[in-house]
């Protein structure tokens, strides 16, 4: 039975990992504290006495604002650990899947952006996420590292659970309509990872050993937070519980945080759609069937 090490479980990607990988074999999934991916040294053991085949790494420092005032912490996590997962992942001829943003990005070019695309990070997470995935390849690990954007579940703490909070909060209210990307249903992410995998499990080191790096892997279409939040507002199964009058755009310079994001930053996810024969759903689509189940 195939032996699978899942570092991360309670943010939205890891909480539906532990459901669509279960079928793939054994699953041995942790969080902080029980694993850390700072501590270089913990990681390593954890590795060596597991034996996994596949390492998923669904974790990460995600405070994208708070990173510029803890660099060294967000470094630790989001690149030195990955880079030891990988390590360890070629010692034992493990694949090492591991999941990164479109934050590497700078958002100015005036097409989707491609996994050949030269990055150029504007704030500290993006910058720690692109060490990772040079770690990775540098590593020579067998890997599936994929980029996503603006992941969202039903889980709390997200952009729609945020949207709803305030609709039932606020009358009024205000989202920036100059942010433009591609919604990414974390429920999504987690069942083409499991479908990529599965493709694979006669020999899923052999398998992925041909079609081992880089792919995007985001919804379908783009749109504003904006218009990102009108579609909340109207898939929302609980509508009466609505006070909001008016949903109005707003620009990010009316909002001013600590770190600066990509203006633009769609993902084209051509590679790992064709590669993998898999059908890319609407970030709309993905919408409507997460709030039709929660």
């Amino acid at each position: 039975m195939t032996k699978i090490l899942q570092i991360g479980t309670k943010g939205q990607l890891g909480w539906e990992l532990l459901s669509t990988c279960a079928p793939l074999g054994e699953v041995v999934a942790l969080d902080y504290p029980d694993v850390d991916l700072s501590d270089s040294a913990g990681l390593r053991e954890l590795v060596r006495s597991v034996k996994p085949e596949i390492i998923i790494n669904a974790a990460a420092y995600t405070n994208v604002d708070k990173a510029e005032s803890e660099p060294e912490k967000a470094r630790a996590i989001n690149a030195t650990g990955p880079g030891i997962l990988a390590e360890e992942a070629k010692k034992v001829n493990a694949v090492l899947v591991h999941y990164s943003t479109d934050y590497v990005f700078d958002g100015t070019k005036d097409s989707p952006y491609v996994e050949t695309d030269l990055p150029n990070p504007l704030n500290v997470y993006g910058q720690t996420k692109l060490e990772a995935e040079q770690a990775i390849a540098a590593s020579g690990c067998v890997n599936l590292v994929l980029r996503t954007s603006w992941v969202f579940s039903m889980r709390q703490g997200g952009f729609v659970t945020k949207v709803l909070q305030w609709a039932r909060a606020q009358e009024v209210m205000r989202v920036v309509d100059d942010q433009i990307s591609s919604p990414t249903s974390a429920r999504m992410l987690a069942e083409i990872t499991t479908l990529i995998l599965a493709q694979g499990r006669e020999d899923v080191f052999g398998y992925l050993s041909k079609k081992s790096g880089l792919y995007h892997c985001a919804g379908g279409g783009s749109c504003s937070r904006y218009d990102w939040a009108k579609a909340i507002l109207e898939y929302d199964p609980h509508k009466e519980e609505q006070v909001v009058k008016q949903l109005l755009p707003a620009k990010s310079s009316e909002f001013p945080v600590p770190a600066n994001r990509p203006m633009v930053s769609v993902l084209e996810c051509r590679k790992l759609f064709s590669t993998f024969g898999l059908r890319q759903p609407t970030w709309e689509e993905s919408l409507r069937l997460t709030t039709e189940i929660a």
